[in-house]
């Protein structure tokens, strides 16, 4: 994985209002943290870091800091429920030759055979790796499987370096029967459906049936 160069801004001021205004700048406030080293409160250029962080862990060169150049992971990005604008980001030192566990994508490939259906239980895996040769994604080639076939994390083919760091049992995708064309009807037309309440008695019905007290 290749080094993503941005630029960092040291931060003397916190709170809601600095933060505010850093983003309305275009930049975003962050935490820079780890091996040890007390904790650096910088901004980032907003439009670099959201290019940035397209790459699923992607490794960044955070430069300006004054005392040399940090190699860093996005460990927990904020952006508004809202507009998705980034809020805060928390960046991850680390060193060459360090491993690392993170979450990589799942990416499914091919098409199972006629009559199944797939069913991707898990769209991210964990994997331990070198933090500067990080895999983008593990790949799993369904091409004709069959109904019934499972496809458990012990079976995801890692890239070279990588070991897994989840549960060799979990079940990442497995492929069930496609429901047939009555299954079909009957689930778009409502059959199968519990009956309708009966309608309640008619006014006076209960009198007539069990006579006055």
């Amino acid at each position: 994985m290749s080094e993503v160069r941005i630029a960092a801004e040291p931060r003397t001021e916190f709170g809601k209002g600095p933060a505010r205004r850093a983003r309305r700048a275009g930049k975003v406030p962050a935490v820079l943290y780890g091996h040890g080293t007390d904790p650096k409160h910088i901004t980032l250029p907003g439009h670099e870091l959201m290019l940035a962080l397209k790459t699923p862990n992607v490794l960044l060169r955070v430069e300006g800091l004054g005392d040399g150049a940090e190699l860093a992971l996005p460990k927990d990005v904020q952006r508004d429920p809202l507009k998705g604008f980034l809020e805060h980001v928390d960046l991850l030192v680390v060193k060459r030759g360090e491993k690392v566990t993170v979450e990589v994508p799942v990416q499914v490939t091919g098409e199972v055979a006629p009559g199944g259906l797939l069913d991707q239980q898990l769209v991210q895996v964990a994997l331990e790796a070198e933090a500067t040769h990080l895999p983008e994604a593990v790949e799993v080639d369904v091409e004709g499987l069959e109904v019934g076939t499972q496809v458990l994390a012990k079976d995801l083919k890692l890239p070279a370096g990588a070991t897994l760091g989840a549960d060799e049992e979990a079940l990442v995708l497995h492929v069930l029967p496609s429901p047939t064309a009555e299954q079909i009807e009957a689930a778009t037309t409502g059959e199968g459906e519990a009956p309708a309440a009966e309608a309640p008695a008619a006014e006076g019905e209960t009198a007539e049936q069990g006579g006055e007290e």
